[in-house]
C-alpha cells in the first residue's frame, strides 16, 4: 500500500473515530435486531402491516407471510431527462428478479431528480444543490416504514447519487445496491459542440445552429456521455463496490444492461441479514471506501462538485473527510484518464479502452487503492478487475487482464498523463478554494491580474456582450454564490465567453464562491471559496481593480493588497434577501440559506452522524450558535480574516 494512502485513511479513521464509533453502534445494533427477528415487516402490527400490501396484487401473499426478505426500490425516474428515463422499466424487471430469488420488492418511493443542464444560468439553478439534501431526507422518507430488509437505489446525475448515498446511510444496518442506467451512445464529439458554443457566444452561428448541435450530443436516453458529475458519481459508486463490477458504462436498452440490472435484484436478497452474506451498506461505507472513491476521483479527472459531495457523503457514515485530505492524495495519485473535457474522448470511449476493470486494477497493482474492502459483489476489490459479459445468454465475469486499449484515452500508472490528480486545493488571504488543473494548459496555471467584480453571473455575460472584457486580462470575481447566499449555483455558463477571450490571447480566470461543475474546462478557476461571500468571507472585500495572483500550480490565491488596507475594508454588495430570492420555488428553500454549511464542510445542512448534538449548528457538527444564521453572523469573520 503506498504510504502517504495509508497516512491519510489512517489520519481519517482516528479523525472520525468517536463519531464513526457511535454510528457503528447504532447500526450493528439495529442490525442485529433484523437478523434476530426475521424480515422487518413481521415487526409490524397488523393494521401497519395491512396498510404495507394493500395494493401489491400477486405479491400480497409473500407480503403477509414473514419468510421472504423484502426489497425496497428507491427510485430516480421521470421521462424528462436522459438519464433517468431507462428507469422507467426497472422496477417490474427488478420486481421479477427479487421474485426469483426468493424474496419480494415494492418500490418504496421517488426522489426528484433535477438537470443542471437544463437549469444551468436560470434560477432553478440556485436549487441544485438544496436538492442533493432534499433527495437524502425523501429516501429517508421512503425507508422510513421499517418494511424492508434490502434496497435498491436508482440514480445517476449530480446531486442524485450523492443524497441517495446519504440517505441510504442513515438506514446503514440496510444493504444497498446502485443501480445505474447507463451512458447514451456518443453523439457529436464534445470538440464539435464546445467549438459552436464558443461560436454561438461571438455571435458567429445562431440558435437554429446552436440547438443542432446540442441535440447532437444529447441524443438518446442515457447519461450525457462528457465526464461530469453524473458519470463521476457512477465511476465512484463502482470503486466503492456499490454497484455490481463493470456495470458502470454499459448502455441502455441492451441485453447486457438488462441483465446487469436483473442481476443486482437478485443480488440484493442475497445480501440481507437473512443470508450467508450479510452487507450492510453503513459497514462497506468505511474509512478505506471513501479513500477509494477519492482516489478514483483524482485519477480520472472527476467532477469537482464531489469535494463538496464526497465531505457530506462520508459525513453520513460517521465519517470526517477534509479538503487537506483530497488535495494531500491528489499529490500521489497520477492522472490516468483523459475523458471530455479532460480530453477528446467520452466515456464510451473509456470503458471501450478497459474502462473500470483496468483502471481499478492498475490502482490495486500500484498500492493506490484499498483492496481489503466489503463490496456488493462479495469481500474485496478484486471483483471489480472483471469484467461483464453474456455467454450463450447467460451473466458471466471473466477477469480483465490486458491492460488499456487506447493509451490515449486510460494509461497506466507507470505512463500517467500527469503525475497528479488534477484537482489542486488554493489557498491564501482570499480563503480556500478547488482548482481543477486536469483541462487546463500548463501556460495558464499562473495568472497575476486585476479584478473585474460582479456579484451576478448574468452582469459577466452582459459585460462580454458588450465588448467591455475584450483586450485586457483580468480575474472574474463572481461573489455572493456560495451555500448562504444562493444555494451555489454552477456557474459553467461563463465557460463559452470567456473560454473565447482565453482563445483570443487574453489572460483571463474566474475566482468564485460558487460552483463549476465537472464541466469546467479550459478556463482557470479557483472555485467553492470558502468562507464566501454570504458568510463575510474575504471576497467581499475586493474592489475593482485589485490585483489578484492565482498559481494553480503552486496552491496559492492571493489578494496583492496590503493587509492594513484590507483590515479598513468593510463588504461590498450583498446576497439577495429572502423578499428578493423568489420565483421558481426558490423561496420554499429560505430555511436552507440559513442552515447550509461552508463549501469546505460539503455546503449541506446534516451533521457527522454519531457526532449529534443540541448545541451543533450548521457545517457537519461544527458547533455554532443556536439559531444563528449566516446570512446574519458572517460578517464577523472578515476583520479577522484580513488581520
Amino acid at each position: 500500500m503506498n504510504s502517504l494512502i495509508q497516512d491519510v485513511t489512517d489520519r481519517i479513521a482516528e479523525r472520525s473515530a468517536a463519531s464513526r464509533a457511535v454510528y457503528l453502534a447504532r447500526i450493528r445494533r439495529d442490525g442485529e435486531a433484523a437478523r434476530a427477528s426475521g424480515p422487518a415487516r413481521s415487526r409490524l402490527g397488523c393494521a401497519n402491516l395491512a396498510h404495507g400490501f394493500a395494493a401489491s396484487g400477486t405479491d400480497k401473499p409473500a407480503l403477509m407471510g414473514s419468510a421472504k426478505p423484502g426489497v425496497a426500490i428507491v427510485t430516480s425516474y421521470n421521462d424528462m431527462l436522459s438519464a433517468h428515463q431507462p428507469f422507467e422499466t426497472y422496477p417490474a424487471e427488478l420486481k421479477t428478479a427479487v421474485r426469483r430469488a426468493g424474496g419480494v420488492a415494492q418500490v418504496a418511493g421517488g426522489v426528484p431528480a433535477m438537470c443542471d443542464g437544463i437549469t444551468q444560468g436560470r434560477a432553478g439553478m440556485e436549487l441544485s444543490l438544496y436538492s442533493r439534501d432534499v433527495i437524502a431526507m425523501a429516501t429517508a422518507i421512503a425507508l422510513s416504514h421499517d418494511m424492508f430488509d434490502a434496497t435498491l437505489l436508482l440514480g445517476v446525475c449530480d446531486k442524485i447519487v450523492p443524497g441517495l448515498f446519504i440517505g441510504a446511510l442513515h438506514f446503514g444496518h440496510l444493504p444497498a445496491i446502485f443501480v445505474p442506467a447507463g451512458p447514451m451512445t456518443s453523439g457529436l464529439p464534445n470538440k464539435v459542440k464546445a467549438r459552436t458554443r464558443q461560436l454561438f457566444a461571438e455571435g458567429k452561428v445562431g440558435r437554429v445552429e446552436l440547438l443542432e448541435a446540442e441535440s447532437k450530443s444529447y441524443h438518446s436516453p442515457g447519461t450525457c456521455t462528457f465526464y461530469g458529475t453524473a458519470n463521476s458519481n457512477q465511476a465512484l459508486m463502482e470503486v466503492m463496490g456499490l454497484h455490481l463490477p463493470g456495470s458502470t458504462f454499459v448502455n441502455p436498452h441492451t441485453e447486457l444492461r438488462h441483465a446487469l440490472t436483473e442481476a443486482a435484484g437478485r443480488r440484493a436478497v442475497e445480501i440481507t441479514a437473512h443470508g450467508a452474506e450479510y452487507t450492510p451498506i453503513g459497514e462497506l461505507v468505511d474509512e478505506k471506501a471513501i479513500v477509494n472513491a477519492c482516489v478514483a476521483l483524482l485519477a480520472t479527472g472527476g467532477s469537482t462538485n464531489h469535494t463538496l459531495h464526497l465531505v457530506a457523503m462520508a459525513a453520513a457514515a460517521g465519517i470526517v473527510l477534509t479538503w487537506d485530505d483530497l488535495a494531500a492524495l491528489s499529490g500521489v495519485v497520477p492522472s490516468l484518464t483523459k475523458i471530455y473535457p479532460n480530453g477528446q474522448a467520452d466515456v464510451n470511449h473509456f470503458r471501450d479502452a478497459g474502462g473500470m476493470q483496468v483502471l481499478i486494477g492498475d490502482l490495486l497493482d500500484a498500492g493506490l487503492l484499498h483492496g481489503d474492502v466489503l463490496t456488493v459483489a462479495g469481500p474485496g476489490l478484486d471483483r471489480y478487475r472483471e469484467a461483464p459479459a453474456l455467454v450463450d445468454g447467460e451473466l458471466v465475469w471473466s477477469p480483465v487482464t490486458g491492460g488499456s486499449g487506447d493509451l490515449d484515452v486510460l494509461r497506466p500508472v507507470a505512463r500517467p498523463f500527469s503525475a497528479d490528480g488534477g484537482i489542486h486545493m488554493v489557498e491564501g488571504n482570499l480563503g480556500r478554494a478547488v482548482s481543477k488543473v486536469s483541462a487546463v494548459k500548463p501556460e495558464h496555471l499562473v495568472i497575476e491580474a486585476p479584478a473585474k467584480v460582479f456579484d451576478d453571473q448574468l452582469d459577466l455575460l452582459r459585460a462580454f456582450e458588450a465588448g467591455e472584457l475584450d483586450g485586457q486580462d483580468f480575474v472574474a470575481v463572481i461573489r455572493y454564490q456560495g451555500p448562504s447566499a444562493n444555494g451555489m449555483p454552477e456557474l459553467h455558463k461563463l465557460t463559452p465567453p470567456l473560454a473565447v477571450l482565453l482563445d483570443r490571447g487574453q489572460r483571463v480566470a474566474i475566482v468564485t464562491d460558487g460552483r463549476m461543475s465537472g464541466a469546467s474546462g479550459k478556463v482557470p478557476a479557483a472555485i467553492h471559496l470558502s468562507p464566501e461571500a454570504a458568510d463575510g468571507g474575504p471576497i467581499a472585500l475586493v474592489r475593482e481593480g485589485d490585483v489578484i495572483r492565482l498559481d494553480s500550480a503552486a496552491g496559492t490565491l492571493e489578494l496583492l493588497v496590503p493587509a492594513r488596507e484590507l483590515a479598513t475594508r468593510t463588504p461590498e454588495g450583498r446576497p439577495l434577501s429572502d423578499a428578493q430570492w423568489v420565483g421558481t420555488g426558490r423561496e420554499l428553500f429560505a430555511a436552507f440559506r440559513r442552515m447550509a454549511g461552508h463549501a469546505e464542510q460539503g455546503a449541506g445542512i446534516f451533521g457527522v452522524s454519531g457526532a449529534e448534538s443540541p448545541d451543533h449548528g450548521p457545517g457537519l457538527g461544527f458547533p455554532a450558535e443556536a439559531g444563528a444564521s449566516h446570512l446574519e453572523t458572517g460578517g464577523t469573520q472578515v476583520a479577522a480574516l484580513a488581520r
